[in-house]
C-alpha cells in the first residue's frame, strides 16, 4: 500500500524553535523506487536541528533516490516521511519550507544570477520589486557573488554556478536546506571553498543541512551525522557521525567505503 509523503507539521511557529536538536525530518519504515520496485527498504531515521546529515554510499546505492523522496519529489512505496518543519512566516501560503540545491546548480540559463535569485522570491514573499531586488543580492554577496548579479550562468565557472545555486536555496531563508552531490566536478581547492560556506551557513546562520556524498573530503570536514546505504543490502548498513564510523566501523563495507586503499588511519 503506498502511503503519503504530504508533510505532518507539529505546533512550532517560529524558527528558533527548531534549532536546538528537535526532529525536522522522521522517516519510518520507508522503501523508496521507481514503478513498484524498491531499491532501498526499512529505512528509519531522523534529521534533527543543526545537524549535517551526510546520505552515504557508493554509486547506485539511491542516495539521490531518497533525497527526491525525502522531499517529496516522490512518493514511497511504504512507510512515510514525515515533516516537523514550521511554515515561515510572511510567506505565501503552500511557500517550500526547504531549499534545494541540485548536482547541476539548476539555473536558468536565460536569465541572470539576480534574476535566479529572484525568482522563489518573486513566487512566494509578496515583496516589491525593489525589496525582491534587495534581498536576491544580498543572497548573492552572501556566497561570494557580490559583482556577479548581472552575469549569465554560462559567463561563470562551475563554483559559482554552485554558489549562485546555494543563493537561490537561501532565498526564502528556509531552516533546512537539501544538496545533491555539491561538489561534484568540482577541483579540490574549489569544492573546499563550498565546503567552508557550507559550513558557515550551519554554524553561523543555523541551517540544517542534507547533503547526498560520496566525497571523502567534505564528509570530514562537514558532516555531523550520516546515514551509509548500500545497493546489495537494499538498505542502511550503518548510521551516526562519519568521524566515528570510518574510525570504528567493523563493517568491511564501510570500512571499505572509508578507506578505499585499504589502511586504517591510526
Amino acid at each position: 500500500m503506498q502511503s503519503s509523503v504530504q508533510p505532518s507539521v507539529q505546533t512550532s511557529p517560529t524558527r528558533e524553535e527548531t534549532s536546538a536538536g528537535a526532529v525536522l525530518i522522521e522517516a519510518r519504515d520507508l522503501a523508496v523506487g521507481y514503478g513498484g520496485t524498491p531499491i532501498l527498504e526499512g529505512l528509519s531515521f531522523e534529521v534533527r536541528a543543526g545537524e549535517v546529515f551526510a546520505l552515504l554510499g557508493g554509486s547506485g546505492c539511491g542516495k539521490s533516490t531518497l533525497m527526491r523522496h525525502m522531499v517529496g519529489f516522490e512518493l514511497p512505496i511504504a512507510g512515510s516521511v514525515q515533516w516537523h518543519v514550521p511554515p515561515a512566516a510572511g510567506l505565501r501560503e503552500g511557500a517550500p519550507r526547504f531549499g534545494i540545491l541540485f548536482q547541476s546548480g539548476a539555473l536558468f540559463g536565460s536569465s541572470t544570477l539576480l534574476q535566479n535569485v529572484a525568482l522563489p522570491l518573486e513566487r512566494w514573499a509578496g515583496l516589491s520589486g525593489r525589496a525582491v531586488d534587495a534581498v536576491a543580492r544580498a543572497k548573492l554577496r552572501l556566497v561570494g557573488l557580490d559583482g556577479f548579479e548581472n552575469h549569465f550562468p554560462a559567463e561563470i565557472s562551475g563554483g559559482m554556478r554552485k554558489r549562485a545555486g546555494i543563493a537561490r536555496a537561501l532565498a526564502l531563508d528556509p531552516p533546512l536546506l537539501f544538496l545533491d552531490e555539491p561538489s561534484a566536478g568540482l577541483d579540490p581547492v574549489t569544492s573546499a571553498d563550498l565546503d567552508e560556506l557550507l559550513a558557515s551557513l550551519n554554524r553561523d546562520m543555523g541551517t540544517t543541512l542534507v547533503l547526498v556524498t560520496h566525497e571523502l573530503a567534505s564528509l570530514e570536514r562537514l558532516a555531523t551525522n550520516s546515514l551509509m546505504l548500500d545497493r546489495e543490502a537494499r538498505g542502511a548498513i550503518a548510521r551516526g557521525d562519519p568521524k566515528e564510523l570510518a574510525k570504528s566501523s567493523r563493517d568491511p563495507r564501510v570500512h571499505n567505503f572509508f578507506h578505499p586503499h585499504g589502511r586504517r588511519p591510526q
